[in-house]
């Protein structure tokens, strides 16, 4: 039974579908089976892992609303283990269409568990905000990453997202847990880099990822070629990152995973 881990951050740009594509490959290539759901209406997940949204006819935005089976509608991607359900930008209606819909705060958790049994881990790619689709993907998951970028404004917000996240786990989910806050776009010529990190550090102590994940060029370019990051150059200091954070999240799960450990350079 898959276990199922959202990645939010109302803020926008912290590298958080970066981080759930590369994640996702990093724990497939591990040969974890995996399933990433794009839950952003952006669909930045579905492009990035290598499909062109001119030819996504059905999405998770189908599955939502018009409870069209997942199994469906899963994608292949080009790593051997790891499966795509994709987004549209249909799915940005889909929360008014939803507002009178029973259970609508568990509407994304009935669809996870129709396929739940088919994978280790799913990872589901927020949207930036805090409706009722991110609402579901937190009621659905059994926690949450929360990516936080080395920059100036990166403690901004979190009290707002921490606060949606203890509502849900009193009133939708209790079973909800933070899995880690992740640092992002990390460069160590920066004081601010290290000082934002050592904030963080300060303020969630071990709730944060040792993996941090630097700003690496490779990394930026990927998802134009729609890959992630292991494909286009297995070489690179971000593939290595995530390999490595992919690493720690078996450890912390007490799950073993293959070893695979790649170089580091710049």
């Amino acid at each position: 039974m898959a276990k199922v881990i959202a990645l939010a951050n109302q803020k926008g740009g912290v590298g958080k579908t970066t981080s759930a594509i590369n994640l996702a490959a990093s724990l497939a290539v591990l040969e974890k089976r995996v399933l990433l759901i794009d839950a952003d209406p952006q669909a930045n997940a579905t492009s990035g892992t290598g499909f062109d949204l001119r030819n996504i006819k059905t999405s998770i935005y189908e599955c939502m609303v018009d409870d069209v089976n997942p199994s469906d509608i899963i994608l292949n991607s080009e790593i051997k283990g790891l499966d795509l359900i994709p987004s549209h930008i249909d799915l940005v209606g889909a929360e008014i269409e939803m507002l009178n819909m029973p259970n609508r705060e568990k509407i994304l958790k009935a669809v996870i568990e129709k396929v739940k049994d088919r994978y280790d881990f799913i990872l589901i790619d927020c949207s930036p905000s805090l409706g009722l689709i991110t609402v579901n993907a937190l009621s659905a998951a059994d926690s949450v990453i929360i990516p936080v970028q080395c920059e100036y404004f990166a403690l901004e917000g979190l009290g707002k997202l921490l606060n949606t996240i203890k509502i849900i786990q009193t009133r939708l989910n209790p079973e909800l847990q933070i899995e880690g806050f992740l640092l992002t776009m990390y460069d160590a010529r920066l004081r601010l880099s290290n000082q934002v990190v050592d904030e963080v550090k300060k303020h969630f102590q071990q709730m944060v990822f040792e993996t941090i994940i630097q700003r690496n060029i490779k990394l930026s370019e990927a998802p134009s070629y729609g890959k992630p990051v292991i494909l286009y150059d297995a070489a690179s200091t971000g593939s290595a990152n995530y390999i490595n954070l992919a690493r720690e999240l078996l450890q912390k799960n007490n799950m073993t995973g293959v070893e695979v450990k790649i170089e580091e350079h710049q």
